[in-house]
C-alpha cells in the first residue's frame, strides 16, 4: 500500500495569519510539525502543501519537499486533493500543520492499519478528560459505533445528557488517511456541505457525501493551535522536555 504524508499550511488563516510560520522557542511551528512527522516516516514521504511563497521558501531552505497549491481551497483537505494530482499514491496521510507536539507513534499507527482497512478514511480519537475541553469550541467531540464507524463529529458537547454535565466524551486527532478515490470525491463537491460550513468541520463532508470514516484510539499528546491563545499551552509542554 503506498502512501505519501502531506502537511496543509496555509498562511491566510482567518483566525490565525501567518501560523505555519509562527516561532515556537526558536523553530517554525510548521519546522516542528514536519520534524515530529520524519521520527516515523522517510522524509522522502513527507510534503508540505502551501498556497503562499513564503512558506515555499521556508520550507526550501530546511530541505523540505513542498508543492505550491492554489489560493482558493477552501479546506486542508482540498488541498491534499490538489497534491493528489501531482504525487500518486493508494493513501494520503494529512498531518496538521498546527500540531507541533503530535506523537509521532500516531503516524506508525495510522499506517500500520492502511492495509486492514484498505479503502476507508481513517481519522484519530483521544479521551476527553476534563470539562474545559468537553466545552471548548475549539475541540471536535466525536461520536462513534461500537465498531469504530463515525457517527457525527461537532464542536459542540456530545455527547451529552440531561444533566448537561461532563460525564465522557471524545475529541478529534488531526491525523487522517484518504484513500486517493474519496479524495478526489471530496474535492468534486463543489463546496462545503451544508454540516461542514455549519460546524466547520471538514471531515463531515465524507459522511455528507455517504462514506464511512473509521475511528482510530491514537495518543492524547497533540495541541491544536487555532487561535494565537493557544500557544500558551504548547510553550509550556516544550518547557517540560526541552
Amino acid at each position: 500500500m503506498s502512501y505519501i504524508v502531506v502537511i496543509p499550511a496555509r498562511y491566510k488563516s482567518t483566525r490565525f495569519p501567518g501560523k505555519p510560520l509562527t516561532d515556537i522557542n526558536g523553530k517554525s511551528m510548521l519546522l516542528r510539525t514536519y520534524e515530529q512527522c520524519m521520527k516515523a516516516v522517510d522524509p522522502s514521504l513527507v510534503y508540505v502543501a502551501t498556497e503562499d511563497q513564503r512558506i515555499v521558501d521556508h520550507c526550501e531552505s530546511f530541505g523540505i519537499q513542498v508543492l505550491l497549491t492554489s489560493d482558493d481551497c477552501l479546506t486542508g483537505t482540498d488541498r491534499i486533493a490538489e497534491v493528489a494530482d501531482l504525487v500518486k499514491a493508494d493513501y494520503y496521510i494529512n498531518v496538521q500543520g498546527d500540531e507541533p507536539l503530535f506523537n509521532p507513534e500516531d503516524i506508525s499507527k495510522v499506517i500500520s492499519l492502511l492495509d486492514t482497512y484498505s479503502g476507508d478514511i481513517l481519522n484519530g480519537y483521544c479521551a476527553i478528560d476534563n470539562d474545559h475541553q468537553y466545552r471548548s469550541v475549539s475541540v471536535p467531540k466525536v461520536v462513534f459505533r461500537p465498531d469504530g464507524r463515525l457517527l457525527y463529529m461537532s464542536r459542540s458537547a456530545i455527547p451529552g445528557n440531561k444533566a448537561v454535565a461532563f460525564v465522557k466524551a471524545w475529541r478529534q486527532v488531526c491525523i487522517y488517511a484518504f484513500p486517493f478515490e474519496a479524495l478526489k470525491a471530496f474535492a468534486a463537491s463543489n463546496g462545503k456541505t451544508p454540516l461542514e460550513a455549519e460546524e466547520d468541520i471538514e471531515i463531515l463532508r465524507f459522511l455528507e457525501l455517504g462514506y464511512e470514516v473509521r475511528m482510530l484510539e491514537l495518543s492524547s499528546e497533540s495541541v491544536a493551535v487555532d487561535n494565537p491563545e493557544d500557544l500558551g499551552e504548547v510553550l509550556a509542554r516544550l518547557n517540560e522536555v526541552e
